[in-house]
């Protein structure tokens, strides 16, 4: 079938919106009519070339929700008809990592994402004159419909708003997991949150849900904090008018009990450890350059204070968005607040801008307006899912 989908043809060049022939789902695959997607750094980090060269012409968006239309042989648990979230980590469950119980760490998942095909390392995608296109992380949903792989097509409640659900598959569960299986956040204790965009917004949601003590948030844009704030956070700290460090320092004298840092950049990297106690650890979700090196004082270690990453949310991820979802549909999480933009296919390369600012939080594409249930406006958004 044709679809119309916003195109990566070369690093650091605008996307273009044409017309891409997608085939049919193939075994264990499941065709999804889009209803929105969200738009992230990863996107931009590899519409910049910062993930590598080569990966184009590409249809990037891998954070998004939509309903079944039809699957391909040997597909169980999901049918034409059902709301999913998008899930760009589908673990083969046979390798190492997944054996070990890292299904985010999935090797087989890794090397397909990387070369930009399906699981049988073919592609579903071709342009007009029938070159391939390359998936991104197997969802590819700047665009009307998309072939997923079963693993990544997540069911969801029915009743919830599919413009909503779409943060699930990345900002959500990337920030939940952060909190929870990577810093492993207890009742009562201090967090600092460095960079309050859309992922930074749903860690400090996180760590309020995990009853943490004290929540400080950290960033550079006013509005970022302000909406911190309204999610839990206890303190904001304004790094383009103060020292981080020292404003962090003063609000905890001997240090935050985790950092959690949601940038990607050396400085905010190293931010995140000089605000910690000893013995703590700082959590870096946000994605760096390629080549990007950070640097600590090798004395410092003595204090046992650690670094560490955390990918997709450390976890199960297939499992957490189902869970997550069912929170949101109940009410009990509410993640509309988090989005500064809707826009359409047309629009991303505008939130592409926004995102290499700094400005606003998440924007989400509203693909199918009649499926995404999304508001004309963001002031019209409701007050909980």
């Amino acid at each position: 079938m044709e679809v119309r989908a916003a195109v990566l043809h070369e690093a650091r060049t605008p996307l273009r919106v044409e017309t891409l022939t997608l085939d049919p789902p193939r075994a264990g695959e499941v065709l999804v009519r889009v209803a929105a997607a969200g738009v992230c750094h990863s996107d931009v980090h590899l519409a910049d070339g910062n993930l590598g060269e080569g990966r184009w012409p590409t249809v990037l968006g891998h954070e998004g929700a939509g309903i079944v239309e039809a699957v391909g042989p040997g597909v169980e648990g999901v049918g034409p008809g059902d709301p999913v979230a998008f899930c760009f980590v589908p673990p083969c469950r046979a390798c190492d990592p997944c054996a070990a119980g890292r299904f985010n760490l999935c090797e087989t998942a890794a090397a397909h994402a990387w070369t930009g095909t399906m699981l049988d390392g073919t592609t579903r995608l071709h342009l007009a004159d029938g070159r391939p296109v390359q998936h991104f992380n197997f969802v590819s949903c700047f665009a009307e419909r998309c072939v997923v792989p079963l693993a990544s097509a997540v069911p969801l409640p029915p009743e919830l708003p599919l413009w909503q659900a779409a943060l699930l598959g990345c900002a959500v569960v990337t920030g939940f997991g952060a909190v929870r299986n990577a810093a492993r956040v207890a009742i009562g204790e201090s967090v600092c949150v460095i960079g309050c965009g859309g992922i930074g917004q749903q860690i400090v949601a996180a760590a309020r849900m995990a009853g943490a003590g004290r929540i400080i948030a950290v960033d550079r844009d006013p509005s970022k904090l302000a909406l911190a704030r309204s999610r839990g956070a206890t303190d904001a700290v304004d790094a383009s008018a103060d020292d981080p460090r020292a404003a962090v320092r003063a609000l905890v004298p001997g240090g935050v009990d985790h950092a959690l840092e949601a940038v990607g950049s050396p400085g905010t990297i190293r931010l995140a450890w000089d605000v910690l106690r000893p013995g703590a650890t700082a959590v870096v979700v946000g994605i760096a350059p390629r080549g990007t090196e950070v640097s600590v004082p090798a004395l410092q270690l003595l204090s046992e204070k650690g670094l560490r990453g955390s990918y997709y949310g450390s976890g199960n991820a297939t499992l957490e968005i189902a869970r997550l979802g069912r929170l949101m549909a109940d009410g009990r999480l509410e993640v509309a607040d988090a989005v500064s933009h809707l826009t359409d296919l047309d629009g991303i390369e505008d939130a592409f801008g926004r995102l290499r600012s700094g400005s606003g939080a998440r924007t989400v594409a509203v693909i199918d307006a009649a499926l995404a249930s999304a508001p004309e406006r963001l002031d019209a958004a409701p007050v909980s899912a």
